[in-house]
């Protein structure tokens, strides 16, 4: 893997970590419902794509395929992700998210004939029990069963809209379409349960927008230029190191000191990405 690859991937991550930190200031700070906050998140980055896509030579948007997969994917994962928060703590939903992306990802990579090195394998492995380590709740599992299912409907979602912007020409087009196609289906349960009648505070909204048009918006634009250039099988990998990012902005922003344990489980999920992605990077180089 190039360092330009590699530095891609971490502003890539760094963007994806950067909308859990602006939906848990938005929601927790009940400035803005989740249903509400999801909606504009959507139609932000709908509105900020789709005036990329028409400086770029008015070129018109794509309806495929990849479409026709991404952009259910995408709904069920901003819905999946912002219900099962409802009823789940952070780290739990975190582990159930990232396990249900990786699984997806790597059952891809082996029916699609590509399955996962051993040394790929491995790498998932020890990031994930880094991921682990640091998530993992003081004193025993707590998920309950309806935001769990959520959670695994949000990670299944998220893989798959991954996987379906493998091969795509026109990252920023592409995204596009796939946001707009999911507006529709992001705005009904919020509309049904009146979360869109009700609003939000401008703060919330602004942190809505801010996390569709950029973190979002153009975060997944670039996400699916990076894709076609990758295993499926890292594209799961290099995603367990959102968390940490998260958590690391939110502790910064906190002025707080990391703990031990965050450090050791940090260590242990860059040390698992770079043992997947180390032989790569050799014979790239």
């Amino acid at each position: 893997m190039s360092f330009r690859l590699a530095l891609l991937i971490a502003l890539t991550m760094t963007a994806f970590a950067a909308n859990s930190l602006l939906n848990r200031l938005a929601v927790d700070s009940g400035a803005i419902t989740p249903g509400a906050f999801s909606f504009m998140r959507v139609a932000a980055g709908v509105a900020m794509l789709g005036l990329l896509a028409m400086l770029r030579r008015g070129r018109r948007l794509p309806v495929g395929w990849r479409q026709l997969i991404g952009a259910p994917a995408l709904a069920a994962y901003m819905i999946g992700f912002s219900q099962a928060y409802r009823t789940l703590d952070a780290g739990v939903g975190a582990l159930i998210l990232f396990g249900a992306v990786q699984i997806t990802m790597f059952l891809f990579a082996a029916l699609s004939g590509s399955p996962a090195t051993g040394r790929q394998v491995a790498g998932a492995a020890v990031a994930f029990a880094g991921l682990v380590w640091i998530l993992w709740p003081g004193r025993c599992w707590q998920a309950e069963p309806a935001g769990a299912a959520m959670m695994v409907a949000a990670g299944i979602g998220w893989g798959a809209y991954t996987l379906a912007g493998r091969g795509e020409a026109d990252p920023v087009s592409a995204t596009a379409a796939n946001f707009a196609m999911a507006l529709p289906l992001v705005a009904l349960p919020p509309y049904l349960s009146g979360e869109l009648a009700a609003g939000g505070a401008p703060s919330g909204l602004a942190l809505a927008v801010l996390s569709g048009a950029v973190t979002s918006g153009l975060g997944y634009a670039l996400w699916y230029a990076i894709v076609p250039l990758i295993d499926a099988a890292v594209a799961a990998l290099v995603q367990l190191s959102v968390p940490v990012i998260a958590l690391a902005g939110g502790a910064l922003l906190l002025a707080e000191a990391p703990s031990p344990r965050f450090l050791a489980g940090t260590a242990l999920v860059l040390g698992g990405i770079a043992l997947s992605v180390g032989r790569r990077g050799r014979q790239a180089s």
